[in-house]
């Protein structure tokens, strides 16, 4: 019997720089690392055992889910780790397990295997999973903030604190807060380290760097403009943790520079409005998420066209 020949058509582009998902996903978790370590020094096992779990719940769901979906599984390109990890350190550190585990369950499965898989999903897996808990157990996700270093318990975070106009910042706060020794969520509160994580992986081209300047400097000028802290509307919050890891997610936005473009002044542009006119002190989280549905949209309004060459006007031939 004679051997057929197989041909195999994919969608355009055919070229390859040679990255592949594991590689990106690598360098990813390369990035978060020190967060992860910082966040476990400044609040406790709590922080470490809430990783933990979440990794270990995002990477066991999605294979369960595969194998009963009959999929190969994938656990070595990495990303259902990068899920679990971003996951946590969007967490309070009082959370309790049992609620980390439901919420990694509906990151990993509802908002990524549902659709597909990798690269599939609508929205941010991870921030899905926040979102989840968010609205479903708001006193554990927003209530209770602990201050690294003691036994304190705050029931309100900077942000909420700035709507009030009750909190004064100095040159020892602004210090303070940029190593991140404050109240937060587990990996939001390095300001230096998000930074370096931003540089590392922009350098590495794992990531492009016009979505989070567009969503960042729009923060400033519009905080700015209305007369607040400038300085502390970056420090305070989770606003360059999203602008670093979940605003440059791939799957979830757009493809042409100029999509992540504006897609970076629709994050930065409703971020601001939540957090000055809304009853929540954060809008990071929402922002993302409601631009995540309009990455489609961007991707057909901006196209990106193939195999076209510019032409230099007024070289002769």
């Amino acid at each position: 019997m004679a051997e057929q020949n197989k041909l195999y058509i994919s969608s355009s582009p055919h070229f390859s720089e040679g990255s592949t998902t594991g590689t990106m996903m690598g360098a990813v978790i390369v990035a978060l690392l020190p967060i992860c370590v910082y966040g476990v020094m400044l609040f406790g096992m709590n922080a470490l055992l809430t990783i933990v779990v979440s990794v270990v719940t995002c990477v066991l769901g999605e294979s369960i889910f595969q194998k009963i979906a009959k999929q190969a599984i994938a656990i070595k390109d990495g990303s259902a780790v990068v899920t679990g990890i971003l996951f946590a350190l969007v967490l309070p550190p009082t959370v309790p397990i049992w609620q980390t585990v439901l919420g990694s369950l509906f990151a990993i499965i509802v908002a990524k295997a549902f659709f597909g898989g990798i690269g599939q999903n609508v929205w941010n897996p991870a921030l899905t999973g926040r979102a989840f808990l968010f609205v479903s157990f708001p006193v554990s996700m927003g209530a209770r903030w602990i201050l690294p270093g003691v036994d304190a318990i705050s029931s309100a975070t900077t942000l909420s604190e700035l709507k009030t106009d009750v909190f004064f910042a100095d040159a020892s706060t602004y210090f303070e807060y940029f190593m991140g020794r404050r109240a937060g969520c587990i990996g939001e509160t390095s300001i230096f380290l998000i930074v370096l994580a931003f540089i590392f992986l922009a350098v590495s081209n794992v990531i492009d760097w016009r979505a989070p300047f567009a969503m960042i400097a729009s923060v400033v000028l519009l905080t700015l403009v209305t007369g607040g802290d400038a300085l502390m509307s970056l420090l305070s919050g989770g606003l360059l943790f999203g602008a670093t890891f979940m605003i440059t997610d791939y799957a979830t936005t757009p493809v042409t520079k100029m999509g992540r473009f504006i897609f970076g002044l629709g994050c930065g542009l409703l971020t601001f409005v939540i957090r000055k006119f809304s009853g929540y002190p954060e809008g990071v989280m929402f922002s993302i998420l409601f631009m995540n549905s309009f990455s489609s949209f961007l991707n057909k309004m901006i196209a990106r066209k193939y195999g076209y060459k510019k032409i230099n006007v007024g070289v002769a031939k």
